[in-house]
């Protein structure tokens, strides 16, 4: 028995070594993995092993596990970018950013995820606009939204009209309208005919009606020619 004991414990590491490494997939696996991280940039494989991609993860907001694919806050990162940008991402994680819409499809084909686009003005008010469904579809059907179960924050609901589109950058048009809303509003999203919510527009201070509907806007709340201060969309698995 003693033989034995002696035997397990020199085979230990190298069975540990055998077993296979769990790599987080989302910032869910990071705060379950340990619920004491603070928010901040953190590293996740949406797609696999070599998928390594840095995120930020808000640990806070509304339960916080919100794993962060759009953020806008200083005007520091140009988001007038054609589709292959949009595609794999751009930007730095600790500021403003776009995951990506292939890592974006992989997170929601792997799990359910909920939706939360928080936003503030320039006068420090803060609201929010959840969705308790939200995915994307392969790019061969162009990263088609699906978005569903608004409870609104005080932002009120400008993602249900962008429902079951396509997404649309200058160099690919893929909206319903008769033109490009990517190149009339300078921006890239689900537009539909064209939008009621343009995040990855123009980043401005504030009201300016110089050229019209071009910053980063969520017209519910402040109106097209108002420009955001911040705004943020992220997800998390169903609770």
């Amino acid at each position: 028995m003693k033989l034995v004991s002696v035997v397990l414990v020199l085979l230990a590491p190298l069975l540990t070594s055998c077993l296979p490494l769990i790599l987080p997939v989302d910032c869910g696996d990071i705060y379950h993995n340990d619920n004491s991280r603070p928010s901040g940039v953190y590293t996740i494989y949406p797609i696999g092993a070599t998928s390594a991609v840095q995120v930020y993860c808000d640990m806070v907001s509304e339960g916080g596990q919100w794993t962060v694919f759009q953020r806008r806050m200083d005007g520091t990162v140009n988001f007038y970018r054609g589709w292959d940008r949009y595609k794999t991402g751009f930007g730095i994680a600790a500021g403003e950013y776009w995951l990506g819409l292939e890592s974006l499809y992989h997170l929601t084909l792997r799990k359910r995820y909920e939706l939360l686009v928080d936003m503030e003005d320039f006068g420090g008010n803060k609201v929010f606009a959840r969705y308790s469904s939200f995915s994307i579809e392969p790019e061969s059907y162009g990263y088609t939204l699906h978005v569903s179960g608004f409870t609104d924050g005080g932002a009120g609901d400008s993602l249900s009209v962008h429902n079951g589109m396509k997404f649309s950058t200058f160099d690919r048009d893929q909206d319903s309208s008769g033109g490009n809303c990517a190149r009339t509003f300078l921006g890239a999203f689900w537009y539909n005919d064209c939008y009621y919510t343009n995040p990855n527009g123009v980043y401005r201070w504030g009201a300016d009606s110089t050229l019209y509907a071009v910053g980063v806007s969520w017209y519910p709340w402040k109106d097209v020619n108002y420009s955001l201060k911040s705004i943020s969309m992220k997800i998390r698995p169903v609770q």
